[in-house]
């Protein structure tokens, strides 16, 4: 089945999808405490959501999903439950290898993936490298990210490249901000989508985001559905994007 297929098949307006879509996958501990288990089995759930979105997204045609998987604050919780979501981490990579390569989905990270373990940087550049060529949809996984270290980085290259002559400053444009990002080639999203109930935007794609429809759901991630996605983007698409024009 098409993408286009899928999409009408949804009551959705194959013309009108959003080209990238950012999630930021909130809620797993709260969904374990409610059902009175351990923080990491909301994680353990909330990788079957993952996976289900993945799965969603390629098949409405979504060109980039792009996932909140472990920001650089994450770093501060439990030494235990950083080690579980790294475990979970490598886990998933290792279990959906085959099923990126089979669906024709490149797997990319944004963030200080430096920070990460050695053996869970060694599965990310295997499953990179495996899966460089496939040109269906990119699942960008944000792992130690943040916004603010990103815009910082930026910064400091262009301040370098200008200090070694090889920049000025009277070039610098918006080009040449998104030119040193981590989703430097990428389209912006289009839509940002929090699950949980929280209002924020918590130091995601903060440069990226400036024109996104914002949509915050009350569901708690391991909770989230197919057919809810599907009732976010109805919502989209009667929307108007103005992007600060008039019509």
């Amino acid at each position: 089945m098409s993408s286009e297929t899928s999409a009408i098949g949804h009551g959705l307006d194959p013309e009108r999808m959003p080209g990238h879509i950012a999630m930021i996958m909130d809620g797993n501990g709260r969904w374990a405490r409610k059902r009175m288990l351990n923080r990491v089995k909301g994680h353990e759930k909330g990788a079957d959501v993952v996976r289900e979105m993945v799965r969603t997204c390629r098949r409405l045609g979504i060109s980039v999903l792009t996932l909140f998987a472990f920001s650089t604050e994450n770093w501060g919780r439990p030494k235990a439950e950083v080690g579980a979501l790294m475990f979970l981490l490598r886990k998933f990579l290792m279990s959906e290898e085959a099923e990126l390569i089979r669906n024709n989905i490149r797997f990319n990270t944004i963030g200080q993936t430096e920070h990460l373990p050695e053996d869970i940087r060694q599965t990310i550049d295997l499953v990179k490298d495996r899966t460089r060529s496939n040109d269906g949809m990119t699942l960008n996984l944000a792992l130690s990210y943040g916004a603010r270290e990103e815009i910082v980085r930026m910064a400091r290259q262009i301040a370098l490249e200008s200090k070694a002559g090889l920049l000025s400053p009277d070039a610098v444009t918006e080009e040449t901000v998104e030119g040193r990002l981590y989703t430097r080639g990428m389209r912006d999203p289009d839509l940002l989508i929090r699950t949980s109930g929280e209002m924020r935007i918590s130091n995601f794609l903060l440069w990226q985001i400036a024109y996104a429809e914002l949509f915050f759901t009350q569901t708690l991630w391991p909770d989230f559905t197919e057919a809810e996605l599907i009732q976010i983007l109805k919502d989209f698409q009667r929307r108007e994007r103005r992007f600060g024009r008039v019509n």
